[in-house]
């Protein structure tokens, strides 16, 4: 995987690798191939996942037209095991992956529950550790419950990527207390992934300290997906230059902003 090489002076840091943007952008549920790649070029993400499950692993099989495009793009891609259910499966799908997209990094999907598509939180941390163990470098897709990332990041995973809600909601933040004090207690990168619907949902958590995020359907289902894609390109940057100017401090009561000089003229006029 090649990162972009223009110059960046807060690049996103994942395994030791840099990225000028802090934008992931996945590849399903456009309208069509052609939008797809317009959005793409319009957000200039840091990369774009692919599930081999929908895909499939033979070219010929699935239209050799959507890998052709990947490449076109000169976007670094990140395969997920999308759909997995099973820890065996998850660890097969990401194996197929790392010689199909010849690429270490994997997007780490092990569902529990198909109605929500709620992470399995009770394997994936061994998934996670077994596919570290085989060299992998693992983001995995979680919950925001704090003690399962702690778990993940004790394994090796030096990353994780816990959800606003559930995949393809819309509906932002949902556990906004839960989002902000993982934040405060992890330091390793994390990236919110799954249930972002506005670029507002996006800013907010880059305000929050989270170091990037990763969308999919708030960008392929917007009636102009890619003007969408170029409004949550230009809401995480303000999210994450937001965070680094140093907010000001809520107050309970007003506080004037506009400076009074000198005297005002209706106390002359009455003198």
């Amino acid at each position: 995987m090649t990162p972009s090489t223009s110059p960046s002076t807060d690049p996103l840091v994942l395994y030791g690798q840099s990225f000028d943007s802090r934008l992931l952008l996945g590849t399903s549920r456009y309208p069509s191939p052609a939008v797809m790649e317009a959005a793409v070029q319009r957000a200039r993400p840091a990369m774009v996942t692919a599930s081999l499950r929908r895909q499939g692993s033979n070219p010929a099989e699935s239209g050799s037209s959507f890998w052709e495009l990947l490449r076109k793009l000169n976007v670094p891609v990140l395969p997920n095991t999308a759909g997995c259910h099973s820890a065996q499966e998850a660890i097969t799908t990401a194996q197929m992956a790392r010689e199909v997209f010849d690429t270490p990094w994997i997007k780490l999907e092990l569902i529990g529950d198909d109605y929500t598509l709620q992470p399995d939180t009770l394997n994936l941390v061994a998934v996670a550790e077994h596919l570290i163990k085989e060299g992998f470098q693992v983001l995995p897709y979680c919950t925001e419950d704090l003690v399962l990332c702690q778990r993940l990041v004790d394994v090796g995973c030096q990353a994780v990527m816990p959800w606003a809600a559930p995949i393809g909601t819309g509906r932002g933040p949902v556990n906004p207390y839960a989002l902000q004090m993982l934040r405060e207690r992890l330091s390793v990168p994390m990236l919110v992934d799954a249930g972002l619907g506005l670029p507002s949902h996006a800013c907010q958590v880059m305000e929050w300290g989270y170091d990037g995020v990763l969308l999919n359907t708030a960008v392929a289902l917007a009636q102009d997906p890619v003007a969408m894609a170029g409004a949550f390109a230009d809401a995480v940057s303000g999210g994450r230059a937001a965070r680094r100017a140093g907010a000001m401090a809520a107050q309970d009561a007003a506080q004037p902003s506009t400076p009074v000089l000198g005297t005002p003229f209706w106390h002359h006029s009455h003198a």
